[in-house]
């Protein structure tokens, strides 16, 4: 049975992934920074025996290290990293830019995936499929930028994660 790691699997789009990875038939490591208010993942894990809830916040060094520790003996044939924060629009907009507010996003959508990819690559080396995806987003595609630029942390940390995905899929292809 094939295993994916999922971050931020509590609601969105990696709930879903959790749902239809368990439904054909792999063995699912959902993760979430706070999986006692994760209600529909809790209820997915009830239902699908091979659906396992993990805590982790990707922002925190400590928490992916020992999470990668505890799953040590397990391969991850798919990592896939789909945690996002978009923050709120108030501290995102020229003017009133708020510093913090960048900080949480880099460390949200760019450095932590990075961190927790670090972490798991030994455990997707030792699996059959051997495959990290980082989830982007059309925001960060600077190609796509609308007229009047808005969200400006959340916007350039997922262009930062598109620019670390890319580095590290070159660093890792061979």
């Amino acid at each position: 049975m094939p295993t994916v790691l999922i971050t931020g699997a509590n609601r969105g789009l990696g709930l879903e992934f959790a749902r239809q990875y368990a439904a054909a038939g792999w063995r699912v490591i959902a993760t979430c920074r706070q999986p006692g208010e994760a209600a529909q993942l809790r209820e997915l894990a009830a239902q699908a025996p091979a659906v396992v809830i993990e805590a982790l916040d990707v922002t925190g060094q400590s928490q992916v290290v020992d999470l990668a520790g505890r799953l040590e003996a397990t391969p991850i044939d798919l990592l896939l990293l789909n945690s996002a924060f978009l923050g709120p629009q108030t501290g995102q907009r020229f003017g009133g830019l708020d510093s913090a507010l960048f900080a949480d996003s880099f460390a949200a959508n760019a450095t932590g995936p990075l961190r927790v990819a670090e972490a798991f690559v030994g455990h997707v080396a030792r699996s059959a499929l051997k495959k990290i995806v980082f989830l982007g987003s059309a925001a960060g595609a600077i190609a796509l930028l609308p007229p009047t630029m808005n969200l400006y942390a959340s916007r350039a940390s997922k262009a930062a994660a598109h620019l670390l995905a890319r580095g590290l899929a070159l660093e890792l292809a061979p």
